[in-house]
């Protein structure tokens, strides 16, 4: 029996050639659409689906293949003598290659005027129906939908007649990732396009690897970089590479809590940000991305050493002069000027990343995630910093205008310093950063211990209450002269009442900031 082969792609790479490969190995090639016209002005015969179901394609289209002579083909097992029974009385012939690739719903939704009329449009039906079938039945069919394995498939019916188990087995994985990224893909967009934002009952979302990575947080650990589908012009998964070695897992995770600070700040003033371990080590604003990069590496001239320095502004030759005198991971900004990156790119292993959206917002739809063993929490991004509404002094002296100002810049950094957190500043840069404790007066006692001298005359923020008095006895010995802290603890009289007595300024903002 002739053997016969279904080709219908959106995704026309390679198809000619293998098309070609097919009709030379004996094969009857179907098509639909414009696939059959492409393969028709390549001097190939081609039979129309249409002759085979002796039904016209109709409603522009949208029905083609959705036919018994068509799925009877792909889903009789050849194995069972019932089954080839049935199509040779029904007068159906087996089809043993389906070589598909779905409508491009992706690349339709990535364009900025899509409608939810083209979108839907763009939404494929018979296409998955026929690569599930052929999936289904691997035993006996061969389903490609990636145009790079049509020459694996030629190369085995030249060598042996035929295609091998493990390479139809494999085909027909890739077939159920295929389509579950593209159904998790229409759902995401479809939810968006509702304005849901409550998660859930089933959790599905889709993600496509940017890249493998040499190892993860540690060299046993094998990564990979996904990103999301999707226009995330603000996020590091859209930042271009101009120089240095490939990222590692550890530079991508630390980039991005560098990024999530910037934000912070915007692009109102020029700001940056230096990051250890995913934990801000110092963060400045100045007049010029130079003194903002200054009062950030004064911050904390230690941590930032090997660490990742975020920027709002372009990086001009100034700015790039002082950076290249310390080794750094990765330096991430809108832009570099051309004598910046002269500079920089004499330095073998930095790695210097473009994004010009970088200190663009995020959004709540934006997801956290954190696996866990045999589970995922999903949450939304802490995209909010205070409610100016429930702010309040709770001390009998309040802030100064230049305190208040200071508080407000702390609390933004205080926000990204893992928990328990406290930041300490003056002058537009942090002096203090104590992260990631498992009690708040050891985080600040570190925070005083990083700053030394400059902690007197400081701010200090806290991502979370007080539980006792402790941290504002430590700050009034450090000379810290103003706390913003969320408040909530049933113990929040004896740290106002420690507050006053010291004379320092408290806000109680009402917003609690841990971050794990």
């Amino acid at each position: 029996m002739k053997k016969r082969a279904i080709l219908s792609v959106s995704d026309k790479t390679g198809i000619v050639d293998f098309a070609r490969e097919l009709i030379g190995l004996g094969f009857e090639v179907l098509s639909t659409g414009g696939t059959a016209k492409a393969l028709t002005d390549a001097g190939l015969a081609v039979t129309n689906v249409s002759d085979v179901t002796g039904f016209p394609e109709c409603l522009d289209g949208r029905v083609k293949t959705l036919h018994p002579m068509i799925h009877a083909g792909i889903l009789a097992m050849r194995s069972k003598p019932e089954h080839m029974e049935q199509l040779e009385k029904l007068g159906v012939t087996p089809i043993d290659v389906v070589a598909i690739n779905l409508y491009p719903f992706k690349q339709t939704i990535l364009k900025p005027d899509v409608t939810l009329e083209d979108a839907i449009e763009n939404i494929d039906i018979g296409g998955p129906t026929m690569i599930r079938a052929a999936a289904k039945n691997w035993q006996d069919v061969s389903v490609i939908v990636d145009p790079s394995d049509y020459q694996k498939v030629i190369e085995e019916y030249k060598q042996s007649g035929t295609v091998s188990k493990e390479t139809r087995f494999r085909l027909a994985g890739k077939v159920f990732e295929h389509t579950a990224q593209y159904d998790a893909m229409i759902n995401t967009y479809l939810r968006a396009q509702r304005g849901e934002t409550q998660m859930p009952d089933a959790f599905t979302m889709t993600f496509e690897k940017v890249q493998d990575m040499r190892y993860g947080e540690n060299p046993h650990q094998a990564a990979a970089f996904y990103r999301e589908i999707g226009n995330r012009s603000n996020t590091l998964a859209a930042a271009q590479q101009l120089h240095g070695k490939e990222l590692s897992y550890n530079n991508i995770n630390d980039a991005n809590g560098a990024l999530d600070v910037l934000k912070e700040f915007g692009f109102e003033q020029p700001t940056a940000v230096g990051v250890k371990h995913a934990n801000p080590c110092g963060v400045g604003v100045g007049e010029t991305i130079y003194e903002a990069y200054m009062k950030a590496y004064e911050s904390d001239p230690v941590s930032i050493f090997g660490g990742i320095v975020a920027l709002n502004r372009p990086v001009d030759k100034q700015t790039a002069e002082e950076l290249a005198k310390i080794f750094l991971e990765i330096i991430i900004a809108p832009d570099f000027d051309a004598d910046a990156l002269e500079i920089l790119e004499k330095k073998k292993n930095i790695r210097l990343l473009k994004l010009p959206d970088l200190a663009k917002p995020n959004t709540p739809d934006m997801l956290d995630m954190k696996k866990v063993v045999g589970g995922l929490l999903v949450q939304q991004l802490d995209t909010e910093l205070l409610h100016e509404e429930d702010i309040r002094c709770v001390t009998k002296r309040q802030p100064t205008e230049e305190e208040m100002k200071q508080l407000m810049f702390v609390w933004k950094v205080v926000k990204h310093v893992k928990s328990n957190g406290i930041a300490l500043a003056k002058d537009n840069m942090t002096v203090g950063i104590g992260p990631g404790q498992t009690n708040r007066i050891t985080a600040l006692e570190l925070a005083i211990k990083y700053g030394g001298d400059k902690v007197k005359g400081s701010v200090m923020g806290s991502d979370a209450f007080f539980p006792f008095s402790d941290c504002v006895e430590a700050a009034q010995k450090a000379g810290i002269t103003a706390i913003i802290q969320p408040g909530g603890s049933i113990r929040d009289e004896d740290s106002i009442k420690a507050a006053d007595e010291a004379g320092i300024a408290m806000l109680f903002t009402g917003m609690r900031h841990f971050k794990h």
